[in-house]
C-alpha cells in the first residue's frame, strides 16, 4: 500500500506543470509561445535564462524526492522486486511530468524530471548521472542545442551504468538487470517525445542557446 501511494504521489507531482505555472504568474502562456513546449527551455523563451533555470531545478526536484522517499522504505541491499517498485515510482515521476493530468496530460519532455530520478536513484543511478550531465554540457555548449544534448545524454546515461556496473566490485548485472532495463527505457521515452525537434535541427530552424533570436 504504501509503494502505491508512493507511485500515485509521483504521478501527481510529476504532473505539476511549473514552467507553464511561472508563465502565467506573469501573463503569459507558454504552449503560444515558441516551441509550445511547458518546460524550462521554452520558458527561457518567453521569461529569461533565470527562471528556466529555477524551473529546471524544480522540475529535477519532482523527479528526485519521490525516489528518496522510496528509498527509505527499501533494504539496505534491495531486492530484485524492490528496484522495480522503485523504477515504477520513478517512471510514474516522468509519465507526469509528460502527460500531466492538470493540463490535459500535454507535458514536457521530461529530461529534468528523468535527471532528477537518476540523482534519487542512490547509488546505482547517482553516478551515471554524473557522467551523463557532463556529457549533455559538452554537447550543449559546443552544439548549443538544448535537445541536441539531451537526446545524446540519454544515449550515454545507459552506456555509464553498464561501465559503472563492470567497474564496482559489489555492483553485479544478475542482481541490478532491472536497472538497465529502465536505463534504456527512461531514454525511448526521452528520445520519442524529441521528434519534432529532430527534424527541426535537420530542417536548421531548431533554436539554439546563446542566440540572439
Amino acid at each position: 500500500m504504501k509503494f502505491v501511494i508512493l507511485i500515485i504521489g509521483a504521478y501527481l507531482l510529476g504532473s505539476v506543470p511549473f514552467g507553464l505555472i511561472i508563465a502565467k504568474a506573469y501573463g503569459k502562456d507558454l504552449r503560444n509561445i515558441g516551441s509550445g513546449n511547458i518546460g524550462a527551455t521554452n520558458l527561457s523563451r518567453a521569461l529569461g535564462k533565470k527562471w528556466a533555470y529555477f524551473c529546471f531545478l524544480l522540475d529535477v526536484t519532482k523527479g528526485m524526492v519521490p525516489m528518496l522517499l522510496t528509498l527509505k522504505l527499501l533494504s539496505a541491499q534491495p531486492t530484485i522486486s524492490e528496484l522495480f517498485l522503485w523504477l515504477i515510482v520513478g517512471i510514474a515521476a516522468i509519465l507526469g511530468h509528460i502527460f500531466p493530468i492538470y493540463v490535459k496530460f500535454k507535458g514536457g519532455k521530461g529530461v529534468a524530471t528523468s535527471f532528477g530520478i537518476a540523482l534519487g536513484l542512490w547509488p546505482y543511478y547517482t553516478i551515471p548521472a554524473a557522467v551523463t550531465f557532463a556529457v549533455w554540457t559538452v554537447f550543449a555548449l559546443i552544439w548549443r542545442y538544448i535537445s541536441l544534448a539531451s537526446m545524446v545524454a540519454s544515449v550515454a546515461f545507459p552506456i555509464a551504468l553498464v561501465s559503472a556496473i563492470a567497474l564496482k566490485e559489489n555492483w553485479e548485472f544478475a542482481n541490478l538487470w532491472p536497472l538497465l532495463i529502465a536505463a534504456i527505457v527512461i531514454p525511448l521515452m526521452v528520445i520519442i517525445r524529441h521528434t519534432e525537434n529532430i527534424k527541426r535541427i535537420i530542417a536548421g530552424t531548431e533554436d539554439k542557446i546563446f542566440s540572439k533570436s
